[in-house]
């Protein structure tokens, strides 16, 4: 499923960002999203730009990795937002698969191309450190081998805050969708910026 959240127009350049349910708008409402508010920060600045937002609940790289041709061909991006990999470390896929998803996802969306930002994650403690560190590894490790801007935790400041986060203690609120605008801002505003947009 994919969500356009403004009108086209003939001169707009497409955003699409592709994540899982932190980007989906899990338990609010769609209006509330962050991805709903990078379309109205796009607009409040002047840019032309229409955001689609091609995230799923519970999606994970592979799927991402599966859905990727369709989505380049049908919205033709000149910016993919990448924000997946936290189902992932959920479900303790190794993270050597997580990265060969990943990676795939890059280099197609380079090749069409479409520019690429990626929004790190991070898994809790219980999960063990060696596979922790691991998972962690791959956001920076395709970030530097392909030079792509990248932060490192796209939840930072609100994962350990309960008033940010819904009562499964996984999902950020409303509240909350301000915040990850604002982590993910500097990242794409350069993107847009290096494209001379």
């Amino acid at each position: 499923m994919f969500v356009v959240v403004s009108t086209s127009s003939a001169n707009e350049q497409t955003i699409l960002i592709v994540g899982d349910s932190l980007s989906a708008g899990y338990g609010i409402d769609v209006d509330q999203s962050w991805a709903t508010l990078l379309q109205l920060r796009l607009e409040e600045q002047g840019y032309e730009h229409r955001v689609v937002n091609a995230s799923i609940g519970g999606e994970t790289t592979e799927g991402g990795s599966t859905r990727i041709d369709q989505a380049l061909e049908t919205f033709k991006p000149c910016l993919v937002i990448l924000e997946l990999g936290g189902n992932d470390g959920l479900r303790g896929i190794p993270a050597i698969r997580m990265q060969d998803n990943l990676e795939n996802i890059i280099l197609k969306s380079e090749a069409s191309g479409a520019a690429v930002v990626m929004l790190g994650i991070q898994i809790p403690t219980n999960y063990g450190r060696r596979y922790r560190e691991a998972f962690e590894k791959v956001f920076s490790d395709l970030a530097n081998q392909h030079d792509i801007p990248w932060i490192e935790f796209f939840m930072d400041g609100i994962a350990l805050n309960e008033d940010l986060m819904q009562s499964d203690g996984i999902h950020p609120n409303a509240s909350a969708q301000p915040m990850l605008l604002d982590n993910a801002w500097p990242i794409i505003l350069a993107a847009l910026v290096d494209q001379g947009a």
